[in-house]
């Protein structure tokens, strides 16, 4: 089944809830990088992340789009992942080939992947300038530091879960998450209900492993009658780079590393980093961006 992205509120309204199957997105993401165990998770959990970020936080408009930065101190280094509301999504992490000993209850060991630092997310409404919040990551795990980045720069209480299972042999068997936000009417008690239905969930790969849809693990958070689902949306790994678009950041350049390109390299080649497509340019490429 493709990916999807769900979202639903609370019949009383005072709560709203989203969850996605990104499996084959955070797939795509570790096929195109190569990344190992640890920072298949790291990555992962971004890329789910910042599309339920996306998807709460902005408009369904073309021209909006939401970058998420991990900025921690650990082996994967720095992790940047860019979302639309239409439910797109791309990204990297600066060091792919990390794998760790897992961690004390025998899971991967995200928090010690990403290490300490920073979460920065830049909301772009298609204005001058983007809105940037930024808080300082307080677990590491990825879920609670999204949760603590809705509730110290949104002014959003919500719970966040993020799972990505990582194969043996590198794959991604599961991925997905949820994201559940207070509305205005929301009381402290049913807040207290929430969090500790969530507490009582298991793994969120586990669930989807054995069968469970986004809709699914909604339900289990509240309840069959308790939800009303508005919308499903798909979902998938799609970098917006082209030829063109690496051709006009070339000329940006300046003719005299143009001609270098031209005289010594004899040619240029631009790689994205965010899905690693490759673009050459021959000499005559750039002689007409000299033109």
């Amino acid at each position: 089944m493709a990916d999807y992205l769900v979202k639903a509120v609370t019949t009383d309204g005072h709560l709203r809830a989203l969850a996605v199957d990104a499996t084959a997105t955070v797939a795509e993401a570790q096929r195109r990088h190569d990344t190992y165990g640890a920072a298949s998770a790291a990555l992962g959990r971004t890329l789910v992340g910042t599309l339920l970020l996306s998807s709460a936080l902005l408009k369904d408009e073309g021209r909006e789009t939401l970058t998420t930065r991990v900025l921690g101190d650990g082996p994967v280094g720095a992790i940047v992942a860019v979302g639309k509301p239409a439910g797109t999504v791309k990204g990297y992490i600066q060091h792919p080939h990390v794998q760790l000993p897992l961690n004390t209850v025998g899971k991967i060991d995200v928090r010690r992947a990403v290490g300490q630092g920073l979460l920065a997310v830049s909301k772009d409404m298609g204005l001058k300038t983007p809105f940037t919040g930024q808080v300082p990551l307080v677990s590491g795990e990825l879920a609670e530091d999204f949760s603590y980045y809705l509730a110290q720069s949104e002014q959003i209480p919500s719970a966040v879960g993020l799972s990505v299972f990582v194969q043996a042999n590198n794959t991604i068997g599961a991925a997905g998450g949820f994201m559940i936000q207070a509305l205005p009417d929301a009381g402290d008690a049913e807040l207290a209900a929430v969090e500790k239905a969530v507490r009582g969930l298991p793994l969120i790969s586990e669930m989807m492993r054995g069968g469970d849809t986004p809709e699914d693990i909604l339900t289990k958070i509240f309840g069959e009658s308790q939800l009303k689902f508005l919308d499903r949306t798909p979902v998938a790994f799609q970098c917006d780079c082209s030829k063109a678009r690496f051709a006009k950041s070339i000329k940006a350049l300046g003719r005299h590393d143009i001609e270098a390109m031209i005289n010594e390299d004899h040619g240029a080649e631009a790689v994205c980093k965010f899905c690693g497509n490759k673009y050459t340019y021959t000499e005559d490429e750039l002689r007409n961006m000299l033109a």
